[in-house]
């Protein structure tokens, strides 16, 4: 905008200025006028148009209530005042004096005097014409009786007694007879038209004023037209220009009676004005006509002038309301820009505003203010850098916290739970989501471990309170048994957790941190080696007095035999079978004990596990129809890396445990089928590094009785059995050699509550290529 009203103003300069000048020069104003003033209509129309689009453009923002509008309006208005008053101001007083003066250029003193002088320069040229007339006359008279050849000498003699510049005898036809005089310049004399010829013979003579207009004339556009026309062809065309006398008249008759040709001839003379003269007349015709047009027309040059004026007003008034907008929106962009700027910083925006790039307090405010706001922007990046690095290092221990394998309850000084990790509901076996706020001692469940907590950090506040311990050393540590509800409706089974307290500042005061493990595995472990160094100890202990004992009893059996009678030797034969019975059952299981503190270290090579299983079930499988062990191999089963003998052990372990399972149900009335099922396939898991690791799942399912709650707790433990005759050593000896190759073992009763399942993880695999196969499940053992 502030481009185009430049342009705009040099353009309405320009046509302002040429339109007073065509008011000036009347030929100029008669031709241009008319399009002078269109093209300056054109401007304002343009310059109003403007106007209203910024005008409705203010008023929309100041309907909307945009911030600023009122401020815009304000500063419009006042420039707008400042230059449309001064204005019309000037345009009354100009209109006032145009009309008195034009008014006053017109005097009655003035008109006579320039009648009078015209009046006197007709008189001085109609003086000169009439006395031209009558030397032509005489000269005619003297050229009446002469003949053709005496007219050039008698001519010239005659022009030089008249004075007269030139004199040319002449046919009717145009045909030069006799001339004398004329200009050194043009060989031929000036020749009157045809049009004159014709006039001389109609009215006996021809006499004009050439070379300009008659000074009492009224001002004639055709008057050189006029001129050349009367000149004729050989007219000069500078001739015409300069005021001078031509005089045309027929020659008697009685001298075109006696010549042979009986033509009509005619005698032209030329004179020319002097000088000064034609100039004080054509100056004088000149001020007369130009003041008759402009007494004529001083009406319309009043409108004409008020016209202009009107129209220079109205252009200046609209250029000044642009110019007002322009020079409002300059001055109101910085204050705006602040203002936008303060509000963005209210509301947290502290992005740089744009610099108004001026030299005034204005644009100093501006940039003071960016300045500002960016010293406020880098401040709150560092506070917000802080506050990232602040969530990182909580979100990493947040996640250090998720991922570990300990549980951590948060407890405050009420015991209440604040919060807790994912391990916590995963030992526990508790949903804990809900139960944030409450009671440690309210929740389902956990009301021998709320005793057991409370109990120890009250111990520990009484030994702190007593002096007992040191002030520094403010946490506990015990080994805690509490009871866990497993899946289904099956009895509770007792876990050891080792659990860990101490204080901890909370935000709204002290509170307690619990930290605990679920050792039960690693107390199996324990008892598992324990067992397996009294199995040692039992073998080398028991087994070497079972033989003497044994041979003692047959060699009394042997000694006595026939001297005693034959009640007595009964009885000493059921005693001495007794004895040997129950030896050879203590040898069987102190082989047992043995076996199971003896088992050989596993030696791993690439083993096929399918193939093992179906090598193994050849001696399980009937050739009738009534098989009770179903097979399911996956096709896709890579190879691991196993010890075949000790595998095969496992696998005959777990099928007779299960044919035992089902052979128990099959002696009650009324039960299904039996049915064993033996199953692997390949999953996959996710490793410690995140990657997705494959392993191979062999499980082993039956539809017997299952095991009794108290049994699944410790299942893989020594002389743990249900079995009446059993020596508990089986499932033990399963898990030891699974633990043997890296595996995992998991027992569980079948939700139906009809038979158990037995879950082995072998994740040592032969082919590292095993990685790719298809994922069928995140879980192990589930």
């Amino acid at each position: 905008m502030r481009y185009l009203l430049v342009a705009g103003g040099a353009i309405m300069s320009i046509l302002l200025f040429l339109l007073a000048s065509a008011s000036e020069n009347s030929s100029f104003f008669e031709q241009n006028y008319p399009w002078l003033l269109g093209l300056n209509a054109l401007v304002a129309v343009l310059l109003l148009g403007s106007v209203m689009v910024l005008l409705a453009r203010l008023y929309k923002r100041y309907r909307r209530g945009k911030f600023g509008s009122r401020l815009m309006a304000r500063l419009v208005l006042l420039f707008a005042l400042m230059g449309i008053l001064p204005g019309a101001l000037i345009y009354l007083v100009s209109v006032q004096f145009v009309s008195r003066s034009i008014e006053s250029w017109f005097d009655v003193r003035v008109e006579s005097a320039l009648e009078s002088g015209l009046n006197l320069g007709r008189a001085a040229l109609d003086e000169s014409l009439n006395d031209l007339q009558s030397k032509a006359r005489n000269v005619a008279q003297e050229l009446a009786d002469l003949p053709d050849a005496a007219l050039s000498s008698r001519l010239s003699r005659l022009r030089e007694q008249s004075q007269v510049q030139e004199a040319t005898v002449l046919s009717a036809d145009g045909r030069v007879i006799a001339t004398a005089g004329g200009s050194l310049t043009s060989l031929l004399p000036d020749l009157p038209s045809a049009a004159v010829l014709r006039r001389a013979r109609l009215s006996r003579g021809f006499a004009a004023i050439e070379g300009g207009a008659d000074p009492g004339a009224e001002p004639d556009k055709n008057a050189a037209k006029d001129a050349a026309q009367y000149a004729g062809p050989n007219h000069d065309a500078g001739a015409a220009q300069a005021l001078r006398l031509r005089v045309v008249l027929q020659l008697p008759a009685s001298m075109s009676s006696l010549s042979l040709q009986s033509e009509t001839y005619f005698l032209q003379l030329l004179q020319p004005v002097p000088a000064q003269l034609a100039a004080n007349a054509e100056d004088l015709r000149v001020a007369y006509s130009e003041y008759q047009q402009r007494s004529l027309a001083r009406s319309g040059l009043r409108k004409i002038y008020i016209v202009t004026l009107t129209l220079t007003l109205l252009l200046a008034i609209f250029a000044a309301i642009v110019s007002a907008f322009l020079i409002a929106s300059g001055l109101a962009k910085p204050l705006l820009l602040l203002a936008e700027g303060t509000r963005a910083v209210a509301e947290g925006d502290l992005s740089p505003r744009p610099i108004v790039a001026t030299p005034d307090e204005l644009g100093t405010l501006t940039q003071s203010f960016n300045a500002m706001t960016r010293q406020l922007l880098d401040a709150r990046t560092a506070v917000e850098r802080n506050s990232a690095a602040l969530e990182h290092a909580k979100a990493y221990l947040e996640s250090v916290l998720a991922n570990m394998s300990a549980g951590v309850l948060v407890l405050d000084t009420e015991f209440r739970l604040v919060s807790c990790n994912a391990s916590v509901e995963r030992i526990l076996q508790q949903q804990l989501d809900q139960a944030l706020g409450q009671p440690l001692s309210q929740i389902a469940g956990l009301a021998a471990f709320s005793d057991a907590v409370t109990r120890a950090f009250s111990e520990q506040s009484a030994q702190t309170a007593a002096g007992d311990s040191d002030g520094g050393n403010l946490h506990w540590q015990q080994q805690i048994e509490i009871p866990r509800q497993p899946a289904g409706d099956e009895a509770g089974h007792a876990i050891t957790l080792l659990a860990r307290g101490s204080n901890l500042p909370l935000d709204q005061g002290n509170g307690y941190v619990v930290v605990f493990d679920d050792i039960s595995d690693v107390i199996s472990a324990q008892r598992s080696l324990a067992w397996g160094e009294v199995a040692r100890r039992l073998a080398h202990e028991i087994k070497n007095p079972l033989t003497p004992i044994q041979l003692s009893a047959e060699r009394l059996q042997m000694k006595l035999h026939g001297k005693l009678s034959a009640e007595d030797a009964a009885m000493l034969d059921k005693g001495t079978a007794t004895i040997v019975n129950q030896v050879t059952s203590m040898k069987r299981m102190v082989d047992n004990f043995r076996d199971y503190a003896r088992t050989p270290p596993a030696v791993l090579v690439p083993l096929d596990l399918n193939a093992l299983i179906r090598e193994i079930l050849q001696l399980y499988l009937n050739e009738d129809a009534s098989d009770t062990i179903h097979l399911s191999l996956g096709a896709d089963v890579p190879e691991i890396m196993g010890d075949p003998t000790q595998l095969r052990q496992v696998v005959h372990n777990l099928l007779q445990n299960a044919q035992d399972a089902v052979n128990e149900r099959d002696g009650k009335e009324g039960g299904p089928v039996s049915r064993i099922d033996v199953r692997t396939e390949t999953i996959r898991y996710q490793g410690a590094d995140g990657g997705s690791r494959t392993a191979v799942r062999l499980s082993i399912s039956d539809n017997g009785s299952g095991f009794p709650p108290r049994i699944l707790a410790s299942a893989f433990e020594p002389y743990v059995t249900s079995k009446p005759r059993g020596t508990g050593l089986g499932l033990a000896m399963v898990k030891k050699i699974v633990d043997e190759h890296g595996g995992r073992i998991d027992i569980q009763n079948r939700n139906d509550d009809s038979g158990a399942t037995i879950r082995i993880v072998l994740l040592k695999l032969a082919d590292e290529l095993a990685d790719k196969l298809p994922e069928k499940t995140p879980s192990l053992l589930r």
